[in-house]
């Protein structure tokens, strides 16, 4: 089930989703001094001089975009995942229909390069011919289920999700889609930038329909369809600024109810194919996208769609054929966009893949080799000490009304903590997966997920549900189910370290755990009640004070200057950079709570237990990005990039200050009349 939004802490690490095991990297417990660039004062640059030493020492490797300490957890991690695999993948004897047989059955495919190569586009081509059979609208709309249905974004999206205003039901939903590129605003800026990346992407879109066997000429033609067709899209589509706010993408309406904003298209069709015909009311997230698509569907020649549907299934499918466009899938989106040098090994890639497939079939087989209960126990500790630490500064704050405090309190009382790993595991029973070809084993793992999320519609919410599998580097608040999850991957240093002291755990660890619960409480999930409902609960006066002082952090971030003349975009990272300062105070508060009725921790290394507990916090975001990624995070990433994310908070924050000894004047401390504060 697709929530509206799920705040996640990291978006940006290359591979996310991996194992955790004990000691997962040689590390010094607690405050790392090596990390250190001590030519840089604390109160000039924080992030430098925190994580200048170990910025220098690990360049970023050339088949990544980005280099992190985080990355050093992810590689360790998939080291553990490629020999969970390839044991599965030897076991010939498993059981048919297991989880074991399943991995190995995918792992096992994906390595198989020979084959893969020797197939060609021959697993794809009765697809292909569905295609070139295309020949009226009522064709066209069946095709687009077909491949809606095998994991292919073609001209829209359809998912379920839980009603916005009653989150005890399941709806279907269509949201816009249809893009190559990875946003609206990709075709529509006019900086040399864009333009020399729509250059490429037009390159690139030819060169494959080169590959799939079409004349030079003839290619260079259907990739100026494919840029004319989703030009037309991304005009229609919304922002990622207006996408932020949820009365924008909320607008529930009867399937019949979608004949008015795009008569042209056979929705009764549509939906009878995709299996909501019947199952009620939709959410339609943006309406005048629909409308431009659904005059699309008769002023664009249908030869112009079937190339861009030839284009739209080689796109998803690239990554999983033979080498050549492989080579050529990477080269765009990965060199070009994101400034990526080399791809990463096979194996590497394979372990990624599998996991994306069958997450928590895998999730199972780690979380018994690799997840001990004293992990958990302690995790969940720590959440309960931050949220009694929020659930004190939400009574003491001193712009909030009693009648919001009271709600907000409600609300806060009624998360739900989920750590580690789901309490019910995924049924994978109805996903076939055999020994190939590869391909056709990621279009039945797209379709059992596409079917299964469709499934839920009319059923009552489950949530249990995971939104990420237990493997994940990674955290997530989900507003609609009003729950914070941290899988077991993000469970282990740098981020938690059973070993460290309290003060870096709480800098660290603690603020992730605090900046998924004030994602309850930030621009966009103050909107959501404690049982997850669109719904105001904030009085009037205290909605302006709240706004203004969201205003005030994304004018902040809108001064950060991420390259050269360009800014992070401070609406677009309004609600991670409150939570962002907002985790860091509470993290922040609880730790000295936790001080209470204790001796004094002693300093160690020379930092104090404040000095260490900030040191903590900006080890965990070391990391460095090459140009383009940082651009292209920019456009798209409603997380500000991993330096701003120290800077804005601790500049903000008098207690660091204190601990450093930041004078007035200082870079890292703001004027008391430019400050942010709300937690």
């Amino acid at each position: 089930m697709r929530s509206w939004r799920v705040w996640l802490v990291f978006v940006s690490l290359t591979a996310l989703s991996l194992v955790m095991v004990a000691s997962p990297i040689e590390t010094q417990h607690g405050v790392d001094t090596s990390y250190l660039d001590r030519s840089c004062a604390p109160c000039k640059d924080f992030f430098q001089f925190a994580n200048g030493g170990w910025i220098a020492k690990n360049p970023i490797p050339a088949a990544y975009p980005e280099w992190g300490v985080a990355n050093l957890v992810v590689e360790h991690n998939r080291d553990v995942l490629h020999e969970i695999l390839e044991d599965a993948a030897k076991n010939t004897m498993a059981v048919q229909g297991s989880n074991e047989q399943k991995i190995g059955n995918y792992y096992a495919t994906c390595m198989d390069t020979a084959k893969i190569d020797s197939e060609g586009l021959k697993p794809l081509q009765p697809e292909f011919d569905r295609i070139a059979q295309v020949d009226s609208v009522p064709a066209l709309e069946a095709e687009v289920a077909r491949l809606q249905s095998l994991g292919v974004g073609a001209l829209f999206g359809v998912d379920s999700t839980q009603d916005f205003k009653n989150s005890t039901e399941v709806t279907g939903e269509v949201d816009q889609g249809g893009l190559g590129m990875p946003d609206r605003d990709y075709y529509t800026r006019e900086d040399a930038k864009s333009k020399d990346q729509r250059d490429e992407y037009q390159k690139h879109v030819g060169k494959m329909f080169e590959l799939m066997g079409d004349s030079q000429a003839t290619a260079a033609s259907e990739a100026q369809t494919v840029m004319n067709v989703e030009t037309q899209l991304a005009k229609a589509s919304q922002t990622e600024v207006e996408r932020r706010d949820p009365q924008n993408v909320y607008h529930r309406m009867s399937q019949s109810g979608l004949k008015t904003l795009a008569p042209d298209f056979p929705w009764e069709n549509y939906f009878t194919a995709v299996g909501l015909a019947g199952k009620g009311d939709v959410n339609v997230t943006a309406p005048d996208f629909f409308k431009v698509m659904g005059k699309m569907v008769v002023s664009v020649p249908i030869s112009d769609w079937k190339i861009y549907l030839r284009w739209h299934l080689i796109n998803t499918t690239a990554s999983s054929l033979s080498t050549p466009f492989v080579n050529e899938d990477f080269h765009f989106k990965s060199t070009v966009l994101q400034g990526t040098k080399e791809i990463l090994p096979r194996w590497k890639r394979c372990v990624r893949y599998t996991d994306r497939a069958l997450g928590e079939a895998l999730g199972q087989v780690y979380v018994k080799k690799a997840f001990p209960p004293e992990a958990k126990a302690r995790a969940l500790a720590m959440v309960n000490n931050l949220m009694a630490a929020l659930a004190d500064d939400i009574r003491q704050l001193p712009w909030m009304s009693e009648p919001t405090r009271q709600q907000a309190l409600i609300k806060l009382q009624a998360i739900t903590k989920k750590i580690g790993y789901p309490d019910k595991w995924r049924d994978y029973s109805s996903l076939d997966i055999t020994r190939g070809p590869y391909v056709e084993n990621g279009l039945r793992a797209a379709s059992f997920e596409f079917h299964r999320e469709l499934n839920k519609v009319g059923k009552p919410v489950d949530r249990t549900e995971w939104g990420m599998s237990p493997p994940t580097v990674n955290a997530y608040y989900n507003p609609q189910l009003n729950e914070i999850v941290f899988p077991a991957g993000i469970l282990q240093p740098p981020f938690f370290d059973f070993q460290a002291d309290d003060a870096t755990n709480y800098g660290a660890m603690g603020a992730i755990i605090g900046h998924e619960m004030t994602h309850g409480f930030d621009d966009e999930g103050r909107q959501f009640d404690a049982q997850g409902n669109m719904k105001d609960w904030w009085t009037p006066d205290d909605q302006k004070k709240f706004q203004a002082r969201g205003d005030c952090i994304a004018n902040q971030f809108n001064g950060f200057e991420v390259e050269d003349k360009l800014h992070e975009n401070g609406k677009l990272v309004e609600g991670e950079s409150i939570a962002d300062l907002g985790g860091l105070a509470i993290a922040y508060a609880a730790y000295q709570k936790s001080l209470e009725g204790k001796p004094g921790p002693k300093d160690i290394d020379g930092f104090t237990p404040e000095q260490r507990f900030f040191l903590g916090y900006a080890h965990s975001w070391a990391q460095d990005l090459r140009p383009d990624y940082a651009r292209m995070l920019t456009n798209v990433d409603p997380h500000p990039v991993p330096k701003f994310r120290v800077l804005g908070p601790l500049s903000n924050m008098p207690a660091f200050a204190k601990a450093f000894g930041c004078k007035a004047g200082d870079p890292m401390v703001r004027p008391e009349n430019e400050r942010c504060a709300i937690w």
